[in-house]
C-alpha cells in the first residue's frame, strides 16, 4: 500500500504531531534583556549600599538615581555597539564569500563538497548536493557561511533590539532597590530585601527560557548578587571610615 502524502506515523502507529516549538535564539534580546536586568539589580542594590554605609538617605537616593540613569544609558551603548559590530564583521565575511564565489566557483564547489563529506554524505551524494546547492547563488553562499562561521547572514540580531532591552531591564531591575526609598521608607536592609528579591524574580523569569530549574536559576542570580552587594558594602564602610 502506498503511503505516498501520507502523515509521517509515530512507533505508535498514530500519526506524528510536533509536539514543541524552540524559540528564537536570533534575536538578541533574551541576553541583553538578561544581562542588563542582573546589571541594572546587582549594581544598583550595590551602589545603594556602599553609599548607604557612609552617607546619608538623601544621598542614597541621589547616588541611585545616578547610577540607574548612567548604568541604563551605557548598557544601552555598549550593546548597539557590540550587536552592531559583529554584524558588520558577518557583514564583511559575506562580501570575502561572495567574491570568492565569483573568482573560484569551482573552489567552493569542490569545498563544500569536503564539507559534505565530512559530515557523513557518501561522495556521490555529496557532490548531488552540492550542485542542489550552487543553483542559487543566494542560498549557497548562505549554506557556505553556515558552515564555514557558524551563522546565517539573514539572522542577524537587532542592535536596536539588543540596546532597547537592555536599557528597559536594566533601569527596571536599578529602580527595584531603590522602592523603599523613594516611598519615604530610609532603611538600608529593606532596600537590600527589594534588591533580594528582584535577583530571585529576574533568575526564574530567566529559567523559563532556559528551560533550568527555577530555584536554582534563582539561588545562583542571589549568590552572584550577595557577594557583589556585600564586598561594595564592606568598601563603604572602609572609605567612610577614613574620610570621616
Amino acid at each position: 500500500m502506498s503511503t505516498e502524502g501520507s502523515e509521517p506515523v509515530s512507533p505508535t502507529g498514530r500519526p506524528h504531531v510536533a509536539d514543541h516549538n524552540h524559540a528564537d535564539v536570533t534575536g538578541g534580546w533574551l541576553r541583553a534583556a538578561t544581562f542588563g536586568a542582573m546589571d541594572g539589580l546587582v549594581s544598583n542594590t550595590a551602589l545603594i549600599a556602599g553609599v548607604a554605609a557612609a552617607a546619608s538617605a538623601h544621598t542614597v537616593v541621589i547616588s541611585g538615581v545616578a547610577g540607574l540613569l548612567a548604568g541604563a544609558f551605557s548598557m544601552a551603548m555598549g550593546e548597539y555597539a557590540s550587536v552592531m559590530t559583529a554584524n558588520e564583521q558577518i557583514d564583511s565575511e559575506v562580501r570575502v564569500e561572495r567574491k570568492s564565489f565569483k573568482l573560484n566557483p569551482q573552489a567552493e564547489r569542490a569545498e563544500l563538497q569536503a564539507m559534505l563529506t565530512d559530515m557523513g554524505l557518501a561522495p556521490d551524494t555529496a557532490a548531488k548536493a552540492t550542485e542542489e546547492i550552487h543553483r542559487d547563488e543566494a542560498k549557497a553562499l548562505n549554506f557556505h557561511l553556515v558552515q564555514e562561521l557558524g551563522v546565517d547572514p539573514r539572522e542577524k540580531p537587532s542592535p536596536w533590539v539588543a540596546a532597547g532591552s537592555s536599557f528597559v531591564l536594566f533601569a527596571i531591575g536599578a529602580v527595584i532597590p531603590l522602592i523603599p526609598y523613594l516611598l519615604g521608607y530610609e532603611s538600608l536592609w529593606l532596600g537590600l530585601a527589594f534588591g533580594g528579591a528582584g535577583l530571585l524574580l529576574a533568575g526564574a523569569s530567566a529559567a523559563r527560557f532556559t528551560r533550568r530549574h527555577p530555584v536554582w536559576a534563582s539561588l545562583r542570580q542571589l549568590a552572584f548578587g550577595v557577594v557583589a552587594i556585600a564586598a561594595t558594602y564592606l568598601v563603604g564602610l572602609l572609605v567612610g571610615g577614613v574620610v570621616t
